[in-house]
This record gives structure tokens, sequence and C-alpha cells, in this order.
């Protein structure tokens, strides 16, 4: 059984961090990019990061280059997104997912998305 387990989201004030998890199993990882999307209510998904999980290459949207940063640990096969230096512009619902590929500007698109959790939620106060 394919599973991607979000922990980690919560409210916090501008300018703190917080620190995603995302745990995957019953899926054969290497043959997939692995990446965080944000989800906001009316809006279009957001790729914000995403690592290849052969040559660990990173890739960040604009919007978070420089304040997050994605990892990828193979003994326990577990996703991180540390997120530093939250703004309000940064709320949502924030999903891992595995995908076949990437396209990567100013923004961030997850191509194939094959596997995908059910999120965790990350709420910014100004």
């Amino acid at each position: 059984e394919v599973q991607l387990v979000e922990s980690g989201g919560g409210s916090v004030q501008a300018g703190e961090s917080l620190r995603l998890s995302c745990k995957h199993s019953g899926f054969v990882y290497s043959t997939f990019w692995m990446g965080w999307l944000r989800q906001v209510p009316g809006e279009e998904d957001e790729g914000v990061a995403a690592i290849s999980t052969g040559a660990g290459h990173t890739y960040y949207a604009d919007s978070v280059k420089g304040r997050f940063t994605i990892s990828l640990d193979k003994t326990s096969n577990t996703i991180t997104l540390q997120m530093s230096d939250l703004k309000p512009e940064d709320t949502g619902m924030y999903v891992c997912a595995a995908h076949s590929n990437l396209v990567a500007g100013s923004t961030l698109r997850f191509l194939e998305i094959r596997h995908r959790g059910q999120g965790t939620q990350v709420t910014v106060s100004s």
C-alpha cells in the first residue's frame, strides 16, 4: 500500500520556523522526484520545493528560495521541508508528492504526480 504521511504543520507568527516531514512507503521512490506542493483554496496548486532522489539536486520556487530547504533521508524514507522566516503568504496546505518530472523556473511545475499525501496545514499570522 502506497502511503505518504505528512506532519509538522501548525500556526505560527511571521518570522518563525516550521519543519515539515513526509514519511513515504509502498513504492520505489528512487524512480520519482519528490516535492512539496502548497494548496490554497481557490488557487492553483503551487510547487514550492523538489528534490531529485538520485543525485539530490534541489529546486525551489522563487517565492521561497533562501528560506525553505528540502532534504531526503533515504534510511528513514522521509522528505523534510525546513521552513524559515515564514510569511503570511506561505499559508496553505502542504502536500508531499512523488512525480515523474519537473519544470523549474520562477515557479515549479510537478508533472505526472503519481502519489500524494493528505497534507499538513501551515498558517502564518502577521
